[in-house]
């Protein structure tokens, strides 16, 4: 794969604060990666949609509102009902600790929550995206 690797960043539901989101996106950015966000308030249809027409490695979630078990899941089954399950999906956000083994049973590779780094973040990416050693 010559092509830097491609990111969504996408708020689902009601949640409308950004700020991880927005970090996110420019670290991954700085990291060489392509970042695409959706902005707050998305729905599961035009995030898969969007996966889809921008053809994107890697999506990445993000949900502080508590819709998590609601929304991942669903987004997921549509990725897979579209053919995107190659896509992988990472979270983050408010997540308790109770919730994150049910959404990886679901297809949440991984749960990236506050205080987390940009450079794991994008180093976990690297290494399940294309194999690599960061």
């Amino acid at each position: 794969m010559n092509r830097p690797i491609r990111v969504l960043i996408a708020k689902p539901g009601l949640d409308g604060h950004d700020r991880g989101a927005l970090t996110l996106a420019m670290g991954l950015r700085d990291e060489g990666m392509e970042v695409i966000y959706t902005g707050v308030r998305q729905t599961v249809e035009n995030i898969v949609r969007t996966c889809s027409q921008e053809y994107v490695d890697v999506l990445g979630l993000s949900l502080l509102s508590g819709g998590h078990n609601y929304y991942f899941p669903k987004i997921i089954d549509l990725l897979k009902e579209k053919g995107l399950g190659h896509i992988l999906v990472l979270a983050g956000g408010i997540i308790p600790n109770e919730d994150r083994e049910s959404l990886k049973a679901k297809g949440v590779k991984e749960i990236f929550g506050p205080g987390s780094t940009i450079s794991d973040i994008a180093n976990y990416i690297r290494e399940n995206v294309r194999g690599e050693d960061s």
